[in-house]
């Protein structure tokens, strides 16, 4: 492919990539904006995250299978005309029920159908490994550029204009997206079209869901003790101070997702086509692979959810004041990606992820030993540096390491498996630290510091993970 060609196909992918990054972390500074104007709660506008990036999740994997089914470009450019649909929607929302709508459930769509084929495209259009790892990096530098980014963009589109301006900005870039989509080439399938597996798609979709929706009710009732009552039509079932009620939520989900992993095996040694293979589990650099990719986007999205919230709530910061702070990450990342390819050329795979853990590591360590209720600004810089950079680092290798391992008769399950797995980290990330931050009375002092602990241990997890991958060649 020429240089022209490779250009016109991976602009308007990681232009793809970036929206609906963008859309993942641009909420977060106009938190407090949002609830006063439609009329909710902190609270309400974290579900409304949460159910962005968990819809994503949930969705990302039959998204992926229909990839396969319509045809890579026509997901993709479906996908975006839904998107924009869903942006729109939220720039008119009066209320959380239309904010959901636009906002978690139709962009949370949209981004489940054009997401997967961002990677498959690039998979299947380049040969070889070096070249490929290139395109991967400007993509994932893409996605990394719009969750930094976000924050700061949408501070200054919501202090000049209002949050309303950011949904609309989103919708103008999506239409030029599909304009530019018009010259991307889809490599025509050598295998026949699979069939559909709805029952799997409801297991996939439902299971996920329960899970994260059980994380996040924690915030309301506890992770142990129920801090109010839990009622069902107006019965109470769960009274104050009994067991939580959340455990029933993540218990019925972890049996949906077991019995997806016996439908799939089922439908396999039935010789009929499963939503994806449960031959990507048993390969131990794809599972690794994954783990570590779940586990940095769940750093990323929840370090950048517990400072949004402690710099508008406790420091009392407006959108483009929370953006500017969280700059330095914004920065690291795009220092980090930019230097991606050269990277690549000196490390291996292996060693930049457990190099980007061990950064990110030192920058949670760095903003809890010095940001305080009264600290100046300054101290946020060295440690959301380092935070940005060592997720940079690893954004790119993660993602080769994973698709790369796998045959091309696996790539639509692998990209939708691997994408579902980091947009549901980013649902953990926010519902995790939200379960700590906005349950408090105060989200400073103890429950800050406890929400940087809760991230640099899940942060010290993804290192032990990286250690783990077998060793990799060091592309050509």
């Amino acid at each position: 492919m020429t240089r022209a060609g490779a250009g016109a196909l991976v602009l308007p992918l990681a232009l793809g990539q970036f929206v609906a990054s963008f859309a993942a972390t641009t909420m977060n500074v106009a938190i407090s904006a949002i609830a006063s104007d439609i009329g909710t709660t902190v609270i309400g506008v974290q579900t409304t995250i949460t159910l962005f990036t968990l819809t994503m999740a949930a969705l990302m994997i039959p998204g992926s299978k229909l990839t396969d089914i319509w045809g890579r470009k026509v997901c993709f450019v479906v996908g975006l005309t839904v998107y924009g649909a869903g942006a729109v929607l939220a720039s008119l929302a009066t209320g959380l029920g239309l904010m959901v709508l636009g906002y978690s459930v139709l962009e949370g769509i949209g981004s489940a159908l054009m997401i997967p084929p961002i990677y498959i495209l690039i998979t299947v259009s380049f040969d070889d490994v070096e070249t490929r790892a290139r395109h991967f990096g400007v993509v994932s530098g893409a996605g990394g550029l719009g969750a930094a980014a976000g924050p700061l963009i949408g501070g200054l589109i919501t202090s000049a204009f209002s949050w309303r301006a950011s949904f609309l900005l989103q919708a103008l870039l999506v239409l030029c997206i599909i304009i530019l989509s018009r010259r991307v080439a889809d490599p025509p399938r050598t295998e026949p079209r699979p069939g559909f597996d709805l029952l799997g798609a409801v297991l996939s979709a439902g299971g996920l869901f329960l899970v994260v929706f059980g994380i996040l009710r924690t915030g309301v009732y506890g992770w142990f003790v129920a801090r109010t009552a839990f009622s069902v039509a107006g019965a109470v079932v769960i009274p104050a101070g009994g067991p939580s009620p959340v455990w029933i939520f993540i218990g019925a989900g972890v049996l949906t997702l077991v019995g997806l992993v016996l439908h799939l095996r089922a439908r396999e040694r039935a010789g009929r086509d499963p939503l994806f293979s449960v031959e990507l589990f048993r390969d131990r650099t794809t599972s690794l692979g994954l783990v570590t990719q779940h586990l940095q986007w769940l750093v990323l999205q929840g370090s950048f959810f517990v400072i949004s919230v402690f710099l508008q709530q406790v420091r009392g910061y407006d959108a483009i004041g929370t953006g500017l702070v969280l700059l330095p990450a914004t920065v690291g990342i795009l220092l980090s990606s930019a230097a991606a390819e050269r990277l690549a050329h000196r490390h291996s795979q292996r060693r930049l992820v457990r190099g980007g853990f061990v950064t990110t590591i030192a920058g949670m360590a760095l903003l809890l030993a010095l940001v305080r209720d009264d600290s100046g600004v300054l101290t946020f810089v060295p440690g959301l540096f380092l935070v940005g950079a060592g997720i940079g680092i690893m954004l790119t290798a993660s993602v080769n390491v994973v698709q790369s391992n796998s045959p091309p008769r696996l790539q639509g399950d692998i990209s939708g498996v691997s994408r579902s797995v980091s947009n549901l980290g980013s649902s953990v990330g926010t519902a995790l630290v939200g379960s700590v931050l906005v349950g408090a009375s105060h989200p400073g002092g103890s429950p800050f510091a406890l929400s940087l602990v809760v991230l640099g241990a899940v942060a010290v997890a993804g290192l032990v993970a990286a250690v783990m991958l077998p060793r990799t060649t060091r592309p050509a």
